[in-house]
């Protein structure tokens, strides 16, 4: 008799091929198996031209199955589905802004955001989607291959399926790269989590005339021009397992995550959902709803026409930043290593109150010179030569209207070696194997982040 679990195969805990054929994915910078960089804008201007994608701005009262409820005032999809507008309260124990109110999304359910992978003559290349969303700045951008919440792929809206979801809800389809749950905005959503997913298949699949195949190396290409990768490609590439030549660093991963711990801890702040109607601070009128005075951002509603999407028309609520953000990552060099300067940031809609974000996470018209964040003059005076990155990236445009942030990495000298409280120096190594788990690194950092793994920031 075979002893016991003697017909199991034992496998290796890690695939230790996988970071160098990223790393030769990475290398491929001008041109992959189906399409040269330098046509990509093109092509993706062709897409936008077959798509007929029409945004207009509506007064709430013309929103299809969305309306105020009665009683409490949030604004509802009639079906109970996809998102709620909601009230949420804040109280803090040690922000200069001990208490306030705003409107925050409530979206419950966990969508996937999803690209596949697959060889071609020995280089993997990633499938991603043009597509067109209500609140782009630019209507199309290079998506996910799959870019879904819980109810559009359970059919909720009624309809076409998701294409391609069965690679990332069927495990005998693929074979996970990375798969990870993510926050999204702390600041716009409450409690929301997305499925981000690299899976690999086999063989290329039939794509269809709206994607396309780009090696790692030309998604970092086309990371260097504004507005063409969107947010949602932008984490999902934060995650994928890359490898940094960073084997020693200032702190070591054990005392990283100690002091994230601490963190976590040591800050106290509470937020409850609340009604909207009534909500301190804000007025409702019939198209927007907005801080008094006009501040911060403001609610909308749009009507929307489209061709190749699992429906061809709705409306919806949308998200509107009335100024364009700043997110900036302070490098520099400890023992010939690069790092990065991390920010334990407090936000009132992350799960556990603390995630990593960029060393400068704010928008610089609500602060002069010699206010704001820390650090906030030191990215204002850069000089051209110390800046790595200079890019502006939209937000995503299923949920915010025209949302853009100017993305920077600035190599600085003058960043202290021993930052204040709250900050850290962590390497990009670092931030990619805490990027395994869920919740450490905010989705402001990772777009940041994912410039540096698709080789657009070489540090």
């Amino acid at each position: 008799m075979s002893a016991p679990g003697a017909a199991l195969r034992l496998r290796p805990r890690t695939d230790d091929g996988l970071a160098q054929r990223l790393a030769r994915s990475a290398a491929e910078t001008e041109a992959g198996a189906a399409i040269r960089t330098t046509d990509v804008p093109g092509w993706l201007a062709e897409r936008a031209r077959a798509q007929r994608f029409r945004v207009t701005p509506i007064p709430f009262q013309e929103l299809d199955g969305w309306g105020f409820a009665p009683g409490t005032g949030n604004l509802v999809h009639h079906s109970g589905r996809f998102f709620t507008v909601e009230g949420l309260h804040v109280r803090t124990g040690g922000s200069p802004h001990l208490e306030w109110w705003q409107p925050i999304i409530n979206q419950p359910e966990v969508g996937i955001l999803g690209i596949v992978a697959t060889e071609f003559d020995g280089v993997l290349h990633f499938l991603l989607q043009a597509k067109a969303e209500p609140g782009n700045p630019t209507p199309v951008q290079l998506s996910p291959t799959v870019q879904a919440t819980r109810s559009n792929y359970t059919g909720a809206h009624r309809g076409a399926p998701v294409r391609h979801l069965e690679l990332f809800t069927d495990p005998h389809r693929g074979r996970p790269l990375t798969d990870v749950l993510q926050s999204e905005h702390g600041s716009w959503f409450h409690h929301k989590t997305n499925r981000n997913m690299i899976v690999e298949t086999g063989a290329p699949i039939d794509a269809g005339a709206d994607f396309c195949w780009l090696t790692l190396g030309q998604i970092g290409r086309l990371m260097q021009v504004d507005n063409l990768i969107n947010m949602d490609t932008r984490t999902v590439l934060a995650c994928a397992p890359v490898a940094f030549d960073d084997a020693v660093a200032r702190h070591d991963d054990t005392e990283v995550r100690s002091w994230f711990t601490a963190e976590r801890t040591r800050h106290d702040l509470h937020g409850r959902l609340v009604p909207l109607r009534g909500l301190p601070g804000w007025t409702t009128g019939d198209r927007t709803i907005e801080h008094v005075p006009p501040r911060y951002f403001r609610v909308m509603a749009v009507s929307v026409e489209a061709d190749n999407r699992e429906v061809r028309g709705w409306t919806q609520p949308l998200f509107e930043p009335l100024e364009r953000g700043l997110i900036a990552f302070l490098t520099r060099r400890f023992g010939g290593v690069p790092h990065l300067l991390t920010h334990a940031r407090v936000e009132a809609g992350f799960h556990n109150t603390v995630e990593l974000g960029p060393t400068v996470q704010c928008t610089p018209g609500h602060h002069g010179s010699g206010t704001g964040p820390a650090f906030l003059d030191l990215i204002r005076s850069a000089a051209p030569g110390q800046i790595r990155y200079d890019v502006v990236h939209a937000e995503e445009g299923g949920r915010f209207y025209h949302a853009e942030n100017r993305c920077v990495v600035v190599e600085s000298d003058a960043a202290p070696a021993d930052p204040p409280p709250g900050y850290r120096w962590l390497t990009p190594g670092q931030l990619t194997e805490l990027l395994r788990h869920g919740h450490y690194v905010n989705v402001q950092a990772r777009t940041l982040l994912s410039a540096i793994t698709t080789g657009a920031v070489v540090l």
